[in-house]
């Protein structure tokens, strides 16, 4: 099968960490390396970000990315691509009028509107899945004055999620979501994220530490992740008498050697500094996702505490690793935090329910074990990527199965 794969901002090798360099990316990324393992070949359309990136980049076999050029070939905030995807929906139609593919999967809502605008433009029909990763009626509800999106999205979004021929949806909260934003439930489908069980694993060298508990955040540091609600958990222990905890902060828009220059960790830093627990907290900038798991070893607890979450793969990565999780009970959260059985739960936005959570959890060993094997165990059985592009190209096969059999049909009425 001919898979073409649309994630216009998020481009699968992009490093992770950055303000739109995230989970959309690694979920593309694994996704087309294991479709290309079952035999199908993928071409990822990314736009060009970067004026001295070659128009097609092999990612592996059986996985091409092709750099679209949409605007101008620079780093651009994500919520100001719009304009462009009219020119990205062109290219689209030049690349799919000469190999024309089987089906397309866009990925987040402009990456639809271009998908779904060149799809129509094309002499045969091709069936279009859709992933949001991220819906923006949920970001309004949690952001208010503070989203950034284009206010064309909230008319536009909808009209992506009816249009597509299927929408999956990566937790059973976003398929709650979608219904409510107009889609058909019959056109939903919930395949959820995966993770890479050869790299995350409880098996593996471990980062060195020293005698202090190691508390540990992974990820963007935009707002909304809720990492200074973790340092305002730190004060609290803090004040509880607690002087064995660190807490280490993994992410952001800079390499190691230049977190200084990070706007969000001057911010984080500056908030630290504010409680008196500056340090205890350690930034260390973007990092390599084949040293992740080294550095999760190493961590007594990973805490995931944002204001929401379309789903959260980092949870996955420090479960599969035998860690922990203390999860805000939010989005795709609910789903892949088991609360009490691979980790616990804590409301959204409650930096006291995290620091009961961790002085809970730091004081019971036995606790944590149990915890770190569960979560194990859950990756394992359910969001191996095997299993999840399994998932997916089953959702694909329907879609060109039933396409060819109503093609045959017409065919048949009019012989």
């Amino acid at each position: 099968m001919r898979i073409s794969m649309v994630s216009e901002h998020a481009s699968p090798l992009a490093t992770l960490g950055g303000v739109d360099a995230g989970g959309q990316n690694v979920h593309v990324a694994a996704l087309s390396r294991e479709l290309a393992a079952r035999g199908h070949t993928v071409t990822v359309f990314t736009r060009r970000e970067d004026a001295t990136l070659p128009d097609r980049v092999e990612l592996c076999p059986g996985v091409e990315v092709v750099h679209v050029d949409a605007g101008p070939p620079e780093r651009i905030s994500k919520d100001e691509l719009l304009p462009f995807m009219d020119v990205f929906a062109d290219h689209l139609v030049e690349h799919w009028r000469e190999e024309t593919p089987d089906v397309v999967h866009s990925h987040f809502w402009m990456s639809g509107l271009a998908a779904e605008g060149a799809v129509r433009r094309l002499p045969r029909p091709v069936p279009v899945v859709h992933t949001f990763h991220a819906l923006g009626t949920v970001k309004r509800r949690h952001q208010g004055l503070e989203d950034t999106s284009p206010a064309e999205r909230a008319v536009l979004e909808p009209m992506v999620g009816t249009a597509a021929d299927v929408v999956i949806a990566t937790c059973s909260d976003e398929a709650f979501e979608l219904k409510a934003m107009g889609v058909d439930t019959s056109h939903i489908s919930v395949v959820p994220c995966g993770v890479d069980l050869d790299l995350f694993s409880p098996e593996g060298p471990t980062e060195p530490r020293g005698p202090k508990h190691r508390i540990m955040t992974v990820g963007r540091l935009v707002q909304r992740k809720g990492v200074g609600l973790t340092i305002s958990a730190l004060r609290q222990l803090v004040d509880e008498g607690r002087d064995d905890v660190e807490l280490v902060v993994l992410g952001g828009s800079r390499p190691p050697g230049q977190v200084d220059e990070d706007a969000d960790v001057q911010r984080l830093r500056t908030h630290a500094r504010a409680l008196g627990v500056e340090h205890l907290v350690t930034f260390r900038g973007q990092i390599r996702q084949a040293d992740l798991p080294a550095a999760l070893r190493s961590a007594d607890v990973v805490v995931c505490a944002p204001w929401y979450e379309p789903f959260g793969i980092v949870p996955l990565e420090a479960m599969a690793t035998g860690t922990p999780v203390v999860a805000a009970a939010v989005g795709g959260l609910i789903d892949s935090v088991v609360d009490g059985v691979t980790g616990v739960h804590v409301p959204p936005r409650d930096a006291e329910a995290i620091a009961s959570a961790l002085g809970a959890l730091l004081d019971d060993p036995a606790r944590l074990r149990r915890l770190g094997l569960a979560g194990h165990a859950r990756t394992v059985s359910r969001y191996s990527w095997q299993r999840v592009a399994r998932d997916t190209e089953s959702v694909y096969d329907q879609l060109t199965g039933a396409r060819s059999a109503r093609s045959r049909r017409r065919k048949e009425a009019h012989s």
